[in-house]
C-alpha cells in the first residue's frame, strides 16, 4: 500500500479503535496479519480452554500453529467426525476461556454487526466465554449499520455460501433477492434451506467491560 494512503488508514483504524474502546471494548491494532498472532497469544493464558467459529480470516492470520501449539486446550471442530461431536463443540464454546471470531462488519461508531446460519458463532460473542477476541481486516470497516447490512447481503453473504456450497440466490447472482425490493428490511433474504442469514447481532456498548477484544489489521482480510 503507498505510504500516504497507509497514514489515512491507519488514522481511520485509530477513530474506529477510540469508538469500540467508548463502547467498552479492548482495541488493538495489528499492521498486517503477520503481527496477529503475536497479540492473540498475549491475551489468552496457558491453560485456557480455546475455540473459534468458522472464519477465513483466522486462516489467513494462520492461527493454527499457535492454537495446536500444546499450550491451550483447543476445540478443534475441524477435527469432529461426526455431526454429533461439531454440535458439541458449539455447546463447549460457553464454557470457553477464550473464544476467537472474525466480525461482519465494524461501523465507524464502534458497533459490531454479525449475522449467522447456524448462530452457533453469534450466541458465543454475545455470551458464555469469559474473553472474546475478534479479528477484522480494515476492509470490514462502515459507516454504520445500514451499510454494514449491505456489505453483509453483496460481500460476505455470497462468497461465504459458495465456500459452504450452499445454494443460495446470493450464491448463485452475487447479492442477495432482498436488494431487489426498494423498501428491503434489514432481515429480508431468499427462502433457502440453506440460508446462512438466520440470525443478526448487533455488539453495541458492553456492560462487562474489556469481555470483547478487537484486533483491526491494516490488511484485507477475509470476506
Amino acid at each position: 500500500m503507498d505510504d500516504n494512503k497507509k497514514i489515512v488508514l491507519q488514522k481511520k483504524i485509530e477513530r474506529v479503535g477510540a469508538a469500540l474502546k467508548k463502547n467498552n471494548m479492548e482495541f488493538y491494532y495489528a499492521e498486517t496479519k503477520n503481527d496477529v498472532c503475536q497479540i492473540v497469544e498475549s491475551l489468552m493464558k496457558d491453560g485456557d480452554t480455546v475455540t473459534h467459529g468458522g472464519s477465513v480470516t483466522i486462516k489467513e492470520c494462520g492461527l493454527s500453529d499457535l492454537l495446536n501449539s500444546g499450550k491451550y486446550n483447543y476445540l478443534d471442530r475441524s477435527k469432529a467426525e461426526t455431526p454429533e461431536e461439531i454440535e458439541k463443540i458449539y455447546r463447549q464454546a460457553f464454557s470457553a476461556d477464550v473464544y476467537i471470531s472474525s466480525t461482519n462488519a465494524i461501523t465507524e461508531d464502534g458497533v459490531l454487526y454479525n449475522v449467522d446460519g447456524n448462530s452457533n458463532r453469534i450466541a458465543a460473542i454475545a455470551f458464555g466465554p469469559e474473553s472474546v477476541i475478534i479479528i477484522a481486516g480494515y476492509n470490514k470497516i462502515v459507516r454504520d449499520l445500514d451499510e454494514a447490512e449491505v456489505r453483509v447481503k453483496t460481500v460476505a453473504a455470497p462468497p461465504n455460501c459458495v465456500r459452504l456450497d450452499c445454494n443460495t440466490y446470493c450464491g448463485e447472482t452475487g447479492q442477495c433477492v432482498s436488494l431487489s425490493k426498494a423498501d428491503h428490511q434489514m432481515s429480508d433474504g431468499c427462502r433457502s434451506d440453506k440460508r446462512i442469514c438466520c440470525n443478526y447481532l448487533i455488539s453495541a456498548q458492553q456492560r462487562h467491560k474489556g469481555r470483547i477484544k478487537v484486533i483491526i489489521v491494516g490488511e484485507e482480510l477475509g470476506y
